[in-house]
């Protein structure tokens, strides 16, 4: 049988890992959408001009109006998903005094599925029945499938999501700096399909799945999103 300790280190662990996986998936969340939204912009803006300024300017401004739109919303939608836990817990608290074998029956066949059963089962479900407070944590978990959020990283997860996708908006940006329009547009679909592959294979290598196929599946996803403001700015292009 695990000890306490063995207990409290199982889940210092999985805090950790939960914690490491949200980070990991702002980041790509605010990377890869600067960089392929930039991308587009300036692909389509190399098509439509060969006024390099005009394609910086326009890079620049897509660069900070979409990092800035990317921290509103993970911030307000993370702000939404803990409205809505709260709502819920309240819910839950609520049905517990009001239809109190109505959450019993819940319990039992959750516990059920779980193979309890006979004494043990009837043993369980009264003991979480005298704890208002475990009985709601395991409806919310296992009944509407929800984990808590997390207030204290709310406005910490929003500018990271921003500067990821800052930084991933001046991969495909940086060229036109240096080279003339022709030259940036082919290095910036390069770097870009690099970072992109770089991106998906670490995400795999830290989760799950094939590293190579995440790679190439995020890399090619990405450019040919991206190519699509090529073919509008070829398409209404100044002659």
């Amino acid at each position: 049988m695990a000890t306490e300790q063995q207990i409290t280190k199982a889940m210092i662990a999985s805090t950790e890992t939960h914690s490491v996986g949200a980070r990991l998936s702002e980041v790509i969340l605010g990377g890869q959408d600067g960089l392929v939204n930039v991308l587009g912009v300036i692909l389509g803006l190399a098509a439509a001009t060969p006024d390099i300024r005009i394609i910086i300017a326009g890079g620049l401004a897509a660069t900070f109006a979409e990092s800035i739109s990317m921290a509103a919303v993970a911030y307000t939608s993370t702000l939404a998903d803990l409205d809505f836990y709260r709502s819920e817990v309240a819910r839950e608290y609520r049905e517990i005094k009001e239809v109190p074998e109505l959450e019993r029956a819940e319990i039992r066949e959750i516990f059920s599925g779980w193979g309890f059963k006979d004494k043990l089962l009837d043993d369980m479900i009264d003991h979480i029945s005298q704890h208002e407070d475990h009985w709601v944590e395991i409806m919310m978990a296992h009944e509407l499938q929800l984990q808590p959020v997390d207030k204290s990283g709310l406005l910490s997860g929003a500018l990271l999501v921003g500067v990821s996708a800052i930084v991933g908006s001046l991969i495909p940006l940086a060229p036109f700096f240096f080279l003339p329009v022709v030259q940036s547009s082919i290095l910036a679909v390069i770097l870009s399909a690099i970072a992109l592959f770089i991106v998906g294979f670490v995400k795999a290598r830290l989760t799950i799945g094939h590293a190579g196929r995440s790679g190439l599946q995020m890399m090619l996803i990405g450019i040919i999103s991206a190519l699509a403001g090529y073919l509008i700015g070829a398409l209404f292009g100044a002659q």
